[in-house]
């Protein structure tokens, strides 16, 4: 049974988080200890009486997940982690920020125990966690009955001034309130302070009004009265058709005698005379840091306890929906396992077989559509340009606004399999990346190229966070054509390729697309990218089959003879080296054609694996419609065929001969640079 929390034992909790997270910050002497200590009344109420989860048990699937937004506030969350009885001493508090130490300056996922998300970048942490809510609709949608509601999980948040100014909340809140994803729960903690003063030099908008008109249920209420917080959190809980704001007055640094309410708190340690005068202002020894009384341990154990017991009673009504619907319980197997039949690799072959002279985007979508009877828990859609993009699937449903009032019933309008992100590129990255850290979720999501620059940040995070979500761009090079430099990608793919943990998958042709599909699709610890043409593309000769193409470069045409030269290309510029390769031919200059779909995996690749296929110290040529500064780590002193200026608008076609990237044009930049 949970102690009873008594106004005097919750004013001891919540002055307990306070200074665990003011001392962690003292002690660091670097941090953010205003967002903590003001919001230590909400975060009390969230964790201690409202969400669902088990510290014992820290990946059961319908636990309720805690997004700090504000990822700068990291030590409010650790302090809750340990608190609540998570894998997480009272050493790492007090380590917070050093090296190797489990309290980093901002929550990252899979290095913190009870860390739900990566939360570094503001808004990033809220458009995240509409993923999760979206992710959690669509699993209850499959699997949940009227008499068992195994995914009934909430994703409950902390979000601040900081966050809501962000572009990327705009975008994925204006999602999460057409939806209707009534199991989000966000409190907003409105102390009007940022970094460089007062809220009002920078922002005067209503912002209850923004999200009403958006859709989202709306509240607000006193962030220092715990009853008002409670009541308002169980009113969001019993929403099921429109995610809840919660707009809670706080005051910045609460409990700071001469800095709170002021920007001095937000990011800056209060420092030793602050905390102390402080705490002597509330009976605390001064002299006490990283104090937990027994009480607080007490009550926060019996919390634990209640919540395991709520995690036990929830298993075995799984076990019987499981015994109830074996065909269900199959299915959500195959969702939580990802497995892929052990000849993926043919079976998207396949797919494709045969095709000749097509697009790369368009054979992705032929994948697709083999990917999805593969894979239940393959999912994805597009910022609004499926039609160009090809990423839908056939036949299949959408998911659409929330249409029932019982959140004990599954929805049908989330069990569709085409997801439109609208022209939102930003929170479509954040959602996709959301939806795999929920769990039972492949995602993939896609745009042109051009618009990556809108995406960078949820693809860093992905890679960040290790999460294997796919990023799909098409309309790859100046080949868009007419729609000019606007749209013409240049230096997007090597800004790509320069993100750790991060495989940049180009191919050349149809077993090349089914190949990066498949090791999309087989990731577990890192994101993938799949660089798409628009035009179109001729098959290649793969007698080898696919295992060279699976170690990211291969020998695609060796030299008749010893090579003279090797020519290196990626995506819709392999043909163009093969064409060139039998003018140089023809002129006497044995020539090796390599296809390189993804340097990432051929850099992974042992060094004579790579030596055997580039040689060292042989004339090498790049060629690939982008950037080609760094290409020289490939070719050495070799030459650079490329494009390191703007696009222009005109047909395909009319560019690539301005732009020397025709057969003859590449064949003779290589016979000039050879002195041939």
């Amino acid at each position: 049974m949970t102690i009873e929390l008594t106004p005097e034992l919750r004013d001891m909790c919540r002055d307990t988080i306070r200074w665990l997270s003011a001392d962690g910050i003292q002690k660091a002497n670097s941090g953010h200890p205003g967002t903590p200590m003001g919001a230590a009344d909400i975060a009390l109420v969230m964790w201690a009486e409202l969400m669902n989860h088990d510290p014992s048990k820290t990946d059961w699937i319908n636990r309720d997940r805690f997004v700090l937004s504000g990822g700068h506030a990291s030590m409010l969350l650790y302090s809750m982690l340990h608190l609540s009885g998570y894998d997480l001493p009272m050493e790492e508090l007090k380590n917070f920020r050093q090296w190797d130490s489990r309290t980093p300056g901002h929550p990252e996922f899979g290095w913190t125990d009870g860390v739900e998300l990566t939360t570094g970048p503001l808004g990033a942490g809220f458009a995240t966690a509409v993923g999760m809510a979206l992710a959690g609709k669509m699993l209850a949608a499959r699997f949940n009955t009227e008499e068992f509601p195994v995914i009934d999980a909430h994703i409950m948040g902390i979000c601040g001034d900081g966050d809501v100014q962000e572009g990327v909340v705009a975008e994925a809140a204006s999602l999460a309130g057409h939806l209707g994803l009534g199991n989000l729960i966000f409190v907003y903690d409105n102390n009007d302070i940022t970094i460089e003063g007062h809220l009002d030099i920078s922002m005067g908008e209503n912002v209850g009004h923004k999200f009403e008109s958006m859709g989202w249920f709306v509240q607000h209420c006193d962030g220092h009265d715990p009853a008002a917080v409670k009541a308002a959190l169980e009113a969001a809980k019993a929403q099921t058709t429109k995610p809840s704001l919660i707009v809670a007055k706080t005051v910045i640094g609460a409990g700071a005698p001469n800095k709170a309410g002021t920007h001095k708190v937000h990011g800056s340690p209060l420092g030793d005379a602050e905390i102390r005068a402080a705490k002597e202002a509330i009976g605390w020894d001064p002299d006490k840091n990283f104090h937990v009384p027994d009480e607080v341990r007490a009550y926060f154990a019996s919390v634990a306890e209640a919540n395991k017991a709520k995690r036990q009673q929830w298993e075995e009504m799984f076990d019987k929906w499981r015994a109830a619907h074996p065909d269900k319980a199959a299915t959500y197997d195959a969702h939580m396992s990802h497995n892929v039949p052990d000849d993926i690799t043919a079976q998207l072959v396949a797919a494709v077989e045969g095709q000749d002279n097509v697009a790369t985007r368009n054979l992705s979508g032929a994948i697709i559509q083999k990917a999805v009877k593969l894979m239940p828990a393959l999912i994805g859609g597009a910022a609004d340009l499926e039609p160009s993009t090809k990423t839908g699937v056939k036949g299949a449903a959408s998911v659409v606004s929330a249409s029932v009032e019982s959140d004990q019933l599954p929805d049908a309008s989330f069990a569709g399999q085409n997801l439109h992100f609208g022209i939102r590129e930003h929170a479509m990255g954040s959602i996709a990346n959301g939806m795999v850290l929920f769990g039972g979720w492949r995602t993939y999501n896609a745009t042109f190229l051009v618009f990556s620059d809108y995406m960078r940040p949820p693809v860093r995070l992905a890679a960040l966070s290790h999460l294997p979500t796919i990023f799909i761009f098409t309309h790859d090079s100046f080949w868009v054509g007419e729609d000019g430099p606007t749209h013409q990608p240049i230096e997007h793919v090597w800004s790509l390729r320069l993100i750790p943990n991060l495989e940049v998958w180009r191919p050349a042709d149809a077993v090349e697309t089914a190949v990066a599909w498949k090791s999309a699709v087989t990731s577990t610890k890192a994101p993938t990218t799949l660089i798409l043409t628009r035009q179109k593309l001729p098959a290649q000769n793969h007698d080898g089959g696919t295992d060279p193409i699976e170690r990211g470069g291969y020998i695609l045409h060796e030299a008749d003879g010893d090579a003279q030269v090797t020519l290196i290309a990626t995506g819709s510029e392999v043909c163009l080296a093969v064409e060139a390769r039998d003018i140089l031919q023809a002129k006497g200059i044995p020539t090796r054609v390599v296809s390189m779909p993804c340097l990432e995996r051929f850099d992974a690749q042992d060094k004579a694996y790579r030596d055997s296929v580039i040689v060292p110290g042989s004339k090498r040529v790049s060629i690939e419609a982008g950037c080609t500064a760094p290409w020289y780590k490939y070719i050495g002193e070799g030459l650079a065929i490329g494009k390191d200026t703007f696009g222009a608008s005109a047909p395909g076609k009319v560019l690539a001969e301005k732009f020397g990237f025709t057969t003859d044009a590449v064949a003779q930049k290589v016979l000039d640079w050879l002195g041939a």
